[in-house]
This record gives C-alpha cells, structure tokens and sequence, in this order.
C-alpha cells in the first residue's frame, strides 16, 4: 500500500477529521483502499506439473529465471510506486520519461555513423555547416517559443506528451523507408529534417513533463526528489537499457541491411505514446494558474499605474534567475561535451579503437558524473540553493579552463565527469528554489520556462562544439570564454546586479504578482 501521510493505516495518529488531505492541492481526494498488483507466486517447493513430476535441468532453469523474473518485477515495482507515487499519478508519469530516454538513446546508436561522423569529417566544412543550419540554428528559434506555448496551453497536456512520441514514429517510419541497406546511410534531404524534428519533439517532451511534474507531486516528498527520482529511472531504464537494446538491434539488423535501431525507436515511441494517455487526468486541471516572467519592472509608480485588465504575471525571484543563469551556464558545458568530442575523434582520422577510446571514456565520465550528481542531489540539505548553484557553475568554469591550459583528454574527461555532476546538482538546486520561492499555482510554468532556457543554453553549446576548430585546446579555450561571461552573470545576480538590464538579480528574493488575476477580477465584477 502507497505510503501517503494521509493514510490512516500507514499514520495512525493522523486527525480522523482529515483522511484524505494533501499537500498537493492538484490532487483529486484520496481514498483508502489498498490495490493488490497481483505478484506471482510460486510454489515453495519449486515443483511444476501435477504430483510427483521429476524436476529436470531445464524446469529448474525455467524456475529459477521466473524468480528472478518476479524479484525484479517487485523491485522495480516498488521503487516505481514508493512514497504514494502510484496514486499521485507519478508512477504513471515515470515510464514515459523512461521512453524518452530510451529514443533519445536509440536515434543517437541510429544515427552516430550517418549523421554525427559524417558531419565530423576536418575537410567538409560544408557539411559541418549544413549540419549546424539544419539541425541546431532552427531549435535555437524554436526552443524559446515551447515555454510561452505551453502557458497557453490550457488543456490538453496529456495529449502533447503523447503527440510528441506519435510525430517521432512517424519521423522514424520516414527514415526507415528511405534507408539505403547497402551503404547504410539516408539520403540528405530526409536524414537532416528528420534529426531536426526528432531534437525538437523530444526538448519539447522535457518542457512538457516539466510542467506536468508540480501536477503529480506526492505530498510525502518534494520536487528536488520527484526530479532526481525520474531522472534515475530515465538513465537507468532508458539511456542504459533503451540504448544497450538499440545497439544489439543495430548489430543484429547489419546482416539483413536493415536499420535495427530505428525499428526498436518505432516500437519505443509507440508504447510511450500510449504510456502518456494513462497519465491521471489530474495533470490537466489549470484554473487559477498565473503565468511566470522573467523581466522584472520593479515597483515603480509606472508598475502601479497598471491597467486593471492586465493579466496576472508572477516574476521570478533574485534567487531564481541567479540559479538559471548558473543552470544555463552549466547547461552550454554539457551541449558542448555531447558533440564536440565526436568531432575530435573523426577529425583526426583516429582509428576506430581511438575513436572508441576516446568517446567511450568521455561518454563513461560523464554516465558517473550523473549517476553521482543525482545520487548527491538526492541527499543534499539544499538550504541555500542559488549559493550551491553558483559553486557548481565555478567547479565547470575552472575544469573548463584546466582543460584548455592543458590539451589532455584525461583532464578533459575529468572536466566532463565535473560537468556531469555539476549539472545534476545545479538542476535540483532550481528545483528547489522554485518550489521555495515561488506559489504554487506559478510552479507549473516556471518549470516550463525554465526548462526551456536550459535546452536552449544546451544548444548554444552544441553549436560551438559543431563550429570550432577540433583541437582540444582551442575548443576548450573557446568554451571556457562563454562560461565565463555566464559565471559572471551569475554571480552578479546572485548579488543582487545585473550585466543584462531586466533580466538579472536586481529585484527582491520573492517577487510580487503583477497584474490582476483573472479569478480576482471575476469577483471584483461581480
């Protein structure tokens, strides 16, 4: 049974006046009665079969597989569905994050020789350019346009999230029909919008589950630890187990010259898809939500001389922007680590055990750099969330700057292991500023914008690992000047100043609602 504080079961000395309350106000009212999720169970024994049947080699195999079957089940299952996830609706939100991942995992192990390498190559520079116009400047136009989107989106946010995995199946079909077994490639003007679109639908599906999150939150637990929950099963189910299977499939499919992660990205969406529509209906329930912003106008006599019908808008706090600007900074780190690397192993002409060499440590320091960021994100007392941030964008900076001095690859494995952890921690501690700061029926849309924000600083990185030159040093000393004009905003507006008018800390640590609310206006009419 779901461990809820409002469980008279599980908290006996609860007020019987109060069964079903909760910290969530989203939430529907809940009930008491106990969901049985029907375990197997075996026999004690270990017998199959009627009476006295002999116990064979492969009954006992086919046995012990099914109890290791189960244990995982139950393991799995309960992990899913601890501290009330399960009637929250959090548990159903888990495996759609999980399917994400696992496409995310999927088209990079589909396209890693196709569109990664081939764009990589040090003498087409054409081709690196085409790359960067097709695939990175149009989400660079996109991305900040889904947060303000999403405000407006009112009902419905169930079906997005299904959408966004509908639009990628058919995005994978398209790709499928079109590849070419016998050199293992697609043509241009298929393969380039098609990664395009597949980037835009799944920063699109982050944005979203970003606002549904504050929507499902057990009241038993906080949104740091509901984040850090759901990014540990997308790794762990999604990145590890989604991509292993994509590789496999890739590998096994060569023999027949078919694309075989694309097949188990069709096979992905489609299940994600269905996955998002059993999310609770909870999740689309709006009224009285007041949109967030980022400028602030101060209190002047201008900002009181409002007209009445402007729409209520709730600023972000000093400790808020200072943590964005911290994430944001962080975040171009991590875009650029996600593509620069490859293009340093093909640039070289590296034999395919160096290319391997090189990723395979870049890509295993940054997998232990997130494992370890969320494991420490989790267990941290985030008691002063934009001062962490700021040391985490520090931390970045300085292993950026070791790397550039240096020209090592280990140090710059190091700098990515930093980066990876620094990353998670610095995303939990937002999370925790705007859970702190910020009332509830705002938490929503802060998410959205924020998570906006950070997939566009991903793709400012992105771009200038694509464009630099592929030598470490120079691309190291050409990120570590972007970083540091971040950190610099950062700590500006963590003291309370600014280098961007309107857009840094000089406003108070919780801001006032702006506007007139539309419920408030109603009974003012009235």
């Amino acid at each position: 049974m779901a461990n809820y504080p409002s469980d008279p079961v599980s908290d006996p000395g609860r007020r019987r006046g109060t069964p079903n309350s909760s910290a969530n106000r989203w939430l529907p009212p809940l009930d008491d009665r106990e969901r049985h999720h029907g375990y197997d169970q075996y026999d004690a024994g270990g017998r199959y079969g009627s009476g006295g049947e002999k116990v064979t080699v492969t009954r006992a195999a086919a046995q012990r597989s099914r109890e290791m079957g189960s244990k995982m089940y139950g393991l799995v299952h309960r992990a899913a569905t601890a501290d009330g996830a399960d009637k929250s609706g959090l548990t159903a939100l888990t495996w759609p994050v999980v399917a994400n991942f696992a496409v995310d995992a999927a088209m990079a192990v589909a396209l890693a020789n196709t569109l990664f390498f081939a764009a990589a190559t040090g003498e087409s520079k054409s081709r690196v350019a085409l790359y960067l116009l097709i695939t990175i400047a149009p989400f660079a136009v996109i991305a900040p346009l889904i947060g303000p989107a999403l405000d407006r989106l009112q009902h419905g946010r169930r079906v997005a999230l299904a959408a966004s995995f509908a639009f990628r199946t058919v995005l994978a079909v398209l790709l499928i029909a079109n590849y070419d077994g016998a050199t293992g490639s697609y043509p241009s003007w298929v393969l380039y919008p098609c990664a395009l679109g597949m980037m835009v639908l799944s920063k699109s599906f982050s944005v979203l589950r970003s606002a549904v999150t504050p929507r499902v939150l057990p009241p038993s637990i906080d949104l740091v630890r509901v984040n850090s929950r759901l990014t540990t099963f997308g790794l762990l189910g999604g990145t590890m187990i989604g991509g292993g299977i994509a590789a496999a499939a890739e590998w096994g499919f060569q023999l027949f010259q078919m694309p075989g992660a694309l097949y188990v990205v069709v096979a992905v969406t489609m299940a994600g898809g269905v996955l998002a529509m059993r999310i609770p209906k909870w999740v689309e329930v709006t009224e009285g939500e007041v949109p967030t912003t980022l400028s602030y106008r101060g209190d002047t006599g201008e900002t009181r001389r409002q007209p009445d019908s402007a729409k209520a808008r709730q600023p972000l706090g000093r400790n808020i922007i200072a943590a964005l600007w911290g994430n944001c900074t962080v975040k171009v780190m991590v875009g650029f680590l996600f593509l620069y690397p490859a293009f340093v192993a093909k640039a070289h002409d590296a034999s395919g055990w160096e290319q391997l060499r090189i990723l395979g440590l870049i890509g295993a320091a940054a997998a232990i750099g997130n494992f370890t960021g969320n494991f420490t994100a989790a267990r941290l007392e985030l008691g002063h969330p934009a001062q962490l941030v700021v040391r985490c964008a520090v931390a970045v900076t300085a292993m950026a700057l070791a790397t550039a001095l240096t020209g090592n690859l280990l140090v710059a494995a190091a700098a990515t292991l930093i980066t990876s952890a620094a990353s998670a921690i610095a995303k939990a501690s937002l999370d925790a500023s705007l859970q702190d700061d910020l009332p509830e029926e705002s938490r929503a849309s802060a998410f959205g914008r924020s998570e906006s924000l950070l997939q566009l600083a991903w793709v400012v990185g992105g771009a200038t690992g694509v464009l630099i030159y592929t030598e470490l040093w120079a691309g190291f000393t050409t990120i570590t000047g972007l970083l540091i004009l971040g950190l610099a905003q950062t700590v500006f507006s963590y003291r309370g100043e600014s280098l961007v008018p309107g857009l840094g800390g000089n406003r108070p640590v919780l801001a006032a609602q702006q506007g007139v609310r539309a419920d408030t206006a109603a009974v003012t009419l009235e």
